[in-house]
C-alpha cells in the first residue's frame, strides 16, 4: 500500500509523524530511539525531512576565516532506506527545490527508484540563510509546482532534458504541504489556496499542513478548499509546545498564531518542564476534536517533542 492509501484506510490508527536525519558525523541511535519510543502507536508511515547546503566559516588560524558550503543533516534518501529496511514502516521523504538543479533532483528520484521508495512529499523548501527571497540553485526549480512537473516527466518515462528512459520504473506518488494561516510569501490566502489547487490539478494525492495550534483556523481552511473543489485529503500537522523559548520562536518560525487559551497558560509556567505539560493538554484537546471531526491522519513533527508526543499518543489512542 501507499501512503494515500493508508491515509484512507480507516482500519488503521490516524498516526504518522516526521523526523530529521543525524547532523553531519553523528550515528542514527538518537534518530532510531526516537522511532523506537512512537512505533508502539502503529505509525501509518514516517516523514524524513531534508536540508539544503548552508555556508559556515572555518577559522583558518591566522586571523582568516574561510567560508565553505556544508550540508548539516545529509542521508535523507540513505535514512529512508534505514528506516524501511530496519523497521518495515513505509517513509516519506522530502524532496526540495531549495538547493537543488534539476539534474541533482533528477539522480535523487533514481536513487529512491532503485531502492524502491515511491512516496514523496514535494515542497519548495526553505531559503538559504544569506539570501533575502528565496532563489533557485542554478536551473532548479523555484516553486513545488515546477518541481511537481519535473517528477511528473520523470513518471513518464523521459529525463528533464527530454531524452526517453530506456527502462522507465514504477510511478512516483506524492503529497504536498499546505497553511491554514497562509504561507509567510503568500500575498493573500486567495492566492495560497490557487497553488495548493494548481498542486493539486497536477498530481498530489494528499497535502499535509503546516503546525498550528488553533483548529478553527484548520476547519475554516479545509472548508474553504472543499469550497474552490480540493477534494484530497488534508492531515493536520502536529507539534506541542515544549520550551519556555518556544512562545516566541514558534510563531516566528512557522508563521502561525498562538490561541489566547493557550498563551495565558503558557506564561503562567517558569520552567521548560511547567509548559511542556501546558502544550501536551492543549494538544490531546486539539487531537482529540480534530479525530472527532473525522480528521484522515493526525501528523507529529517531533522535533524537541518526542516526550510529549509519546504522552499524547498514550492519551488519545
Amino acid at each position: 500500500m501507499q501512503v494515500i492509501d493508508l491515509i484512507n484506510d480507516r482500519n488503521s490508527r490516524p498516526f504518522s509523524f516526521e523526523v530529521l536525519p543525524p547532523l553531519k558525523g553523528n550515528g542514527t541511535a538518537q534518530l532510531f530511539g526516537t522511532i523506537d519510543r512512537l512505533k508502539e502507536f502503529g505509525p501509518r508511515y514516517i516523514n524524513i525531512t531534508t536540508h539544503r547546503s548552508e555556508y559556515v566559516y572555518k577559522d583558518l588560524g591566522d586571523g582568516m576565516m574561510q567560508r565553505q558550503r556544508i550540508r548539516r543533516r545529509p542521508g535523507t534518501i540513505a535514512i529512508a532506506a534505514a528506516i524501511q529496511q530496519k523497521y518495515g514502516i513505509p517513509v516519506v521523504p522530502h524532496i526540495v527545490c531549495s538547493g537543488h538543479t534539476r539534474e541533482e533532483l533528477e539522480y535523487m528520484l533514481l536513487d529512491l527508484q532503485f531502492l524502491g521508495i515511491r512516496d514523496l512529499l514535494v515542497l519548495r523548501g526553505d531559503k538559504a540563510k544569506e539570501d533575502p527571497i528565496f532563489r533557485p540553485t542554478g536551473d532548479g526549480p523555484a516553486h513545488a509546482t515546477e518541481l511537481i512537473e519535473q517528477i511528473n516527466v520523470f513518471n513518464n518515462g523521459y529525463f528533464f532534458d527530454g531524452t526517453e528512459m530506456t527502462c522507465p520504473g514504477e510511478k512516483f506518488r506524492y503529497g504536498v504541504a499546505c497553511y491554514p494561516e497562509k504561507h509567510e510569501e503568500a500575498a493573500n490566502m486567495d492566492s495560497d489556496m490557487a497553488v495548493l489547487k494548481r498542486k493539486v490539478e497536477l498530481g498530489a494525492e494528499y497535502a499535509v499542513t503546516q503546525l498550528f495550534y488553533d483548529n478553527e483556523r484548520y476547519f475554516a481552511f479545509v472548508e474553504r478548499a472543499r469550497k474552490e473543489g480540493i477534494d484530497i485529503p488534508i492531515v493536520p500537522g502536529i507539534k506541542p509546545i515544549s520550551k519556555l523559548s518556544q512562545l516566541n520562536v514558534v510563531p516566528k518560525i512557522f508563521h502561525c498564531d498562538l490561541p489566547e487559551a493557550l498563551y495565558r497558560e503558557a506564561v503562567k509556567c517558569s520552567t521548560d518542564e511547567e509548559i511542556k505539560q501546558v502544550g501536551i493538554e492543549w494538544a490531546v484537546t486539539q487531537c482529540r476534536e480534530l479525530l472527532e471531526k473525522g480528521v484522515p491522519n493526525l501528523h507529529f513533527y517531533t522535533v524537541s517533542a518526542v516526550d510529549g508526543i509519546c504522552e499524547i499518543a498514550k492519551r488519545i489512542y
